[in-house]
C-alpha cells in the first residue's frame, strides 16, 4: 500500500484523490501535488495561498518609517506582486504612502 498524501493546510493524511487534484476529507482543501511546491509560496496570516494580483487586507496597524502615521488596520490593497525569496514578500501601493513592500504575515486574502 502506498503511503497516504498528507493535506497541507491541517496535516490530515485522510486525503482522496479526484479529477487531477487532491482533497482533504478533514477541511476539504484542494491542491494539485504536481504543482506543491510550498518553499514558494506565500502564505497570508491566515496561511492561505497568496497570488500575484490578489488583493489583501492590513489585519494590524504598521507604523512606517519617516511618515508621521500609520498603516492602519482595515486598509485594502489591490494587484499585488509576490518576492516569495525576501522577507518583506510583498510588493504594492497603497494609497497615502505609495510603493512599498510588506510582510505576508500582517495581511489577509480579501
Amino acid at each position: 500500500m502506498s503511503e497516504p498524501i498528507i493535506c497541507p493546510k491541517c496535516q490530515s493524511e485522510f486525503t482522496y484523490e479526484q479529477d487531477n487534484l487532491q482533497v482533504c476529507s478533514q477541511c476539504f482543501h484542494e491542491w494539485n501535488p504536481a504543482e506543491d511546491s510550498s518553499e514558494n509560496q506565500v502564505l497570508d496570516a491566515n496561511e492561505t495561498v497568496l497570488n500575484n494580483g490578489d488583493s489583501v487586507v492590513v489585519v494590524k496597524d504598521l507604523p512606517v518609517k519617516g511618515f508621521p502615521k500609520s498603516i492602519k488596520a482595515g486598509i485594502k490593497v489591490k494587484n499585488i506582486r509576490l518576492r516569495p525569496d525576501s522577507d518583506h514578500n510583498i510588493d504594492c501601493k497603497i494609497d497615502g504612502f505609495g510603493s512599498m513592500s510588506l510582510k505576508s504575515e500582517f495581511v489577509k486574502k480579501a
